[in-house]
């Protein structure tokens, strides 16, 4: 029984990541998303939306690099202290 407590705990962990993958993609992306489009419309231009869009697109991929660097460090280190 203490196996299958164990298994549910990783596949809960495993889900919690998947969604902070998502989060920390999708936030800034819809985030600097809107501001383009109000700023286009506050301003009457019409780029703004786009370089803002790449910006939210790039810091998301910064952030999901830093989480996955960390969670790879985390598993490493204590991949490497059972041996």
């Amino acid at each position: 029984m203490a196996k299958r407590k164990k298994y549910d705990k990783s596949v809960y962990r495993s889900l919690a990541l998947v969604t902070q993958f998502g989060i920390n993609m999708l936030v800034p992306i819809f985030l600097c998303t809107f501001l383009g489009i109000w700023i286009d419309k506050k301003a009457g231009t019409s780029y703004w939306m786009i370089i803002l869009f790449f910006l939210g697109a790039i810091a998301g991929f910064r952030n999901i690099y830093i989480m996955a660097k960390g969670v790879y460090d985390t598993k490493g280190s204590k991949d490497h202290d059972k041996s």
